[in-house]
């Protein structure tokens, strides 16, 4: 038997391959994401492919802006009576149903809107829904506006970075951060500075190019425009001149051959009409509930232009006064220092780069493009228009310019990058190395130094009015935290007892806690309607009076017969019906006014008290101002009158008229500067701000019980 062999195939091999392992050991790192690049007006020379420089979210832009408003909500003073008697006693009428009333909000002349005071009793009346004294609505208003500010702010600010430049953005974001005049604007209750923040939001799209691509830019910038001028102040309207005549004329993105020009045109002109139409809409809420105010039809915003641009020979805004032509740049100066010069030169310094430096520019435009050139200059020109109309005006106040604060800001930023373009090509051209200029910090440096320099004037300005000018709220402070509980307490009153630790020496109540602030604000003050009314009079400082909102019910202000012989307001016909609605108006006396308002300055005697009725009087006494040839019939020295008023509390206040020219708009701390600020022009003087209490009302008040007389 034979065996057969058979071959044995080779064996198949199968393997598995397996992903390397990566525990512990590195792995790759991402790559860099490449660098944000705009479509900027302004392009960078140095470092063009490198990441740009560190610009604030809009997020973290306005937690830093919001900061400083409120902080100027709770801080700044009141810099103009027309804030106090227009606005926040239309306002204290529509929410408690007293107050001052002008002859601007008089039915008969009505160039005050009641649209534009409604919107702001939403905020005062969300306070009161909290069980909080009315004193804590007027700085629930104030930040209510702080927020509002903040939010324009940074959407404009982002806009700049976005449409402009990043370095210039972030220079306009530190320049509305720390500027004195946005400080006192921005929480400031006024359609001018309601009109700032819509100019904000419109020229956040307007720096947008425009293009018949782009509705948006058109039809937001129109609205936000159109609500500044007609809600708010319809001189305002002014600033967007120029966004107009560019999106008439202006290429901007769009590329165009002569022989579709006459389509173009049309259809830019058509969308701006239709963009106008519909912003006109506006106007029916605002003349309906004007109307519904005053009790007739009434076109608040027409009334206001009429007043101020075509009055009769008896009437204007000169009878307020007149100033020179250079008031708004000594102004502008004193609120923005050297800022002011930048933003004066943005124009020029745009002239000298188109011809030094056209690349900063962006590329050379052909034909049928509009010129980089044309296009910023068109962004720039609101700034000097303004300025330009303002000047001409013979009577001029600090409050009109809020509208281009804002842009004055942006103004000096473009300046600033130009200037700082020019330093880059010199320096260049100096070392024949662009590579050296890029690695260079002098030019950082300088515009670093720049920021810090303009920011730290603004502050030392900042907190000179606070420090030097405060005592005004400071005095109804005390009236309500210390004086009105004291005077509650001695005649048996008191519903909540004094803070712990308080010492009553029969005049005033001292408290020696440490946790005053938190213990006074729990005394209840409604016990003062058992007196009838008490009266707070002014009399040279009628213009200094903060609104009844910062005096408690039971206290009413007054006025006493002072050198002062123009128009000062009279009361409105009180009202103690609920708060007026947008369907229901219901405070009857905003369609009452009296018959002795007018629109001439013209003095009424009739609404003066006499002073011997006065239980507390505010006044403000500077020893170096008196002298004996000066007559003191209408302004007494009350202060020094110990037989007749009492002080209850008295602040320093700076003499202004007798400080140095210089000394006086800065504050350092520390007694040297105090005593002797600059030194060459004398330094500061200083007089007292004092609120004072009738003795003789008040020595026949306190010697009552009145827990048991009840009321008078």
């Amino acid at each position: 038997m034979s065996s057969s062999s058979t071959a044995t195939p080779p064996k198949r091999i199968e393997t598995v391959r397996f992903a390397r392992p990566t525990t512990g050991q590195q792995d790759e790192k991402p790559k860099p994401k490449p660098p944000v690049k705009y479509d900027a007006l302004l392009h960078d020379q140095l470092r063009k492919n490198t990441k740009g420089p560190w610009c604030p979210s809009f997020s973290v832009a306005f937690r830093i802006l919001v900061l400083i408003r409120f902080c100027s909500a709770i801080y700044s003073n009141i810099s103009d009576c027309d804030e106090v008697y227009n606005f926040w006693e239309p306002l204290h009428y529509l929410d408690q149903g007293y107050g001052f009333q002008t002859w601007e909000t008089s039915p008969v002349y009505s160039i005050r809107s009641w649209a534009y005071i409604a919107l702001h009793l939403l905020p005062a009346r969300a306070i009161r829904i909290l069980n909080l004294e009315k004193r804590q609505s007027f700085f629930g208003v104030r930040a209510a506006l702080a927020i509002l500010c903040a939010l324009c702010e940074s959407k404009f600010y982002r806009a700049v970075v976005e449409k402009v430049n990043p370095h210039v953005g972030r220079y306009t974001l530190f320049l509305l951060a720390t500027s004195a005049g946005m400080w006192s604007a921005t929480s400031a209750f006024l359609p001018s500075s309601f009109a700032m923040m819509c100019n904000m939001v419109a020229f956040s799209y307007a720096l947008d190019l425009p293009s018949r691509l782009n509705n948006q830019r058109t039809f937001a910038a129109i609205l936000f425009f159109a609500t500044g001028g007609i809600v708010g102040w319809p001189f305002s309207l002014a600033v967007a001149i120029p966004f107009v005549l560019e999106e008439m004329f202006v290429y901007g993105k769009d590329k165009i051959k002569p022989e579709a020009y006459s389509t173009w045109i049309a259809g830019r002109w058509a969308r701006l009409v239709q963009g106008g139409l519909l912003a006109s809409l506006l106007f029916v809420p605002v003349i309906a509930i004007d109307s519904l105010a005053y009790g007739k039809l009434t076109i608040t915003p027409w009334n206001i232009v009429r007043y101020n641009i075509f009055p009769s020979s008896a009437t204007g805004p000169e009878l307020y006064g007149t100033e020179p032509w250079y008031f708004y740049l000594l102004n502008l100066t004193l609120n923005f220092n050297f800022v002011l010069p930048l933003a004066l030169i943005s124009f020029p310094a745009l002239l000298v780069t188109r011809f030094v430096e056209y690349k900063r520019l962006g590329p050379r435009p052909m034909t049928d493009e509009s010129s980089p050139f044309v296009l910023l200059t068109m962004r720039l020109a609101p700034f000097y228009l303004w300025l330009g109309i303002l000047t001409m005006q013979a009577h001029k106040e600090e409050r009109f310019m809020f509208p281009i604060y804002p842009l004055l800001c942006f103004n000096a930023a473009v300046a600033l990058y130009l200037v700082r373009g020019w330093m880059e090509v010199a320096y260049i051209k100096a070392t024949s190395s662009p590579y050296k200029a890029s690695r260079s910090s002098i030019f950082g440096t300088f515009t670093l130094w720049v920021i810090l320099i303009t920011s730290f004037i603004s502050i030392s300005r900042t907190l000179s009015s606070i420090m030097y000018y405060h005592a005004p709220l400071d005095a109804v402070f005390n009236l309500q935290n210390a004086e009105l509980p004291r005077l509650l307490n001695v005649t048996n009153l008191l519903i909540t007892p004094p803070p712990a630790g308080s010492v009553d020496d029969g005049k005033n109540w001292v408290s020696t806690s440490k946790y005053e602030e938190e213990e006074r604000h729990q005394i209840d003050l409604s016990p003062l309607k058992a007196f009838g009314g008490l009266k707070l009079c002014y009399g040279k400082e009628w213009y200094r009076f903060p609104g009844h909102y910062l005096l408690p019910e039971g206290v009413q202000a007054e006025f006493v017969k002072s050198e002062f012989n123009g128009l000062l307001p009279g009361h409105f016909t009180p009202s103690k019906e609920g708060a007026a609605g947008l369907w229901a108006w219901s405070r009857q006396g905003a369609r009452v006014g009296h018959p002795a308002l007018n629109d001439r300055n013209q003095e009424v005697l009739e609404f003066y008290a006499d002073i011997s009725t006065c239980d507390y009087l505010i006044d403000s006494d500077f020893p170096l101002r008196h002298s004996d040839s000066r007559p003191a019939d209408l302004e007494p020295r009350y202060v020094a009158d110990t037989a007749t008023w009492d002080k209850v509390y008295c602040h320093e206040f700076l003499d202004a008229a007798n400080s140095g020219r210089f000394s006086r708009l800065l504050w350092f701390p520390g007694s040297f500067w105090k005593e002797n600020g600059f030194g060459f022009d004398g330094g500061n003087k200083f007089g007292e701000y004092c609120l004072l209490r009738n003795r003789k009302l008040a020595e026949a008040r306190e010697s009552r019980d009145w827990s048991k007389a009840g009321k008078v």
